[in-house]
């Protein structure tokens, strides 16, 4: 038994030694660039950290993303990229929150929605299998908010996140839910920005720390 043991370690460890140098892609928009932290707080980047102790030598994030996006505006600049088709291994979608906020017309982002998602999955060498979607965070108790007076974020979120799903599903994509999870840490000043809306790198650490081996999964099973 021992013996078998040490020879599936090695076959593990052989694979996982082995993988070639993998290209990351992250869509979205403030929560992507981790806006007002350090760049390496951001989600995506302690991602990459992590991905990198499991040998998986991730050599190129990339992040198409920025503060206040749309998704016609990610839309839009994805277009003028010019990427080829399968030009990444793993692509990552989080984009939403702003159609929320802006009060932009629900039909408007479910169409715009699937054509991201269509083609995060072009842009993955692997299809639907190295891409994942992360869903909207909750951020109804953040002190922004409050101040703000905004009323039915969460259920108005959760109308977003559940159609978010429901695309998931039909493109067999992985999906990495966040509003429940989000929503109590935006009441947390510790783990908010300075602005009292975004995430903190703390926040993004839990929010890493609830899907990183799952995505180690993803990859392992390429």
């Amino acid at each position: 038994m021992k013996k078998i043991i040490v020879l599936i370690s090695l076959s593990v460890m052989s694979k996982s030694f082995s993988q070639e140098p993998i290209k990351y892609l992250a869509l979205g928009d403030s929560y992507t660039i981790g806006e007002q932290v350090p760049e390496e707080n951001s989600w995506p980047f302690q991602l990459t950290s992590h991905l990198n102790t499991k040998s998986f030598k991730v050599e190129d994030t990339e992040i198409i993303a920025v503060t206040g996006w749309r998704t016609d505006e990610l839309l839009d600049s994805i277009a003028t990229e010019n990427y080829k088709p399968n030009s990444f291994d793993l692509v990552s979608l989080l984009i939403g929150v702003n159609n929320q906020y802006q009060k932009k017309p629900f039909k408007q982002f479910k169409k715009e929605f699937e054509v991201l998602l269509q083609t995060a999955i072009s842009l993955s060498a692997h299809d639907e299998k190295g891409v994942f979607i992360v869903g909207i965070p909750d951020y109804s108790l953040s002190k922004f908010a409050q101040d703000e007076k905004l009323r039915r974020v969460s259920s108005r979120l959760k109308r977003y996140n559940r159609y978010i799903q429901k695309m998931s599903q039909r493109y067999a994509v992985a999906f990495y839910p966040l509003q429940k999870l989000s929503k109590p840490l935006h009441k947390n000043q510790d783990m908010l920005a300075e602005d009292f809306l975004h995430p903190s790198g703390e926040q993004y650490r839990v929010w890493v720390d609830s899907f990183k081996d799952r995505v180690v999964d993803q990859l392992n099973n390429l």
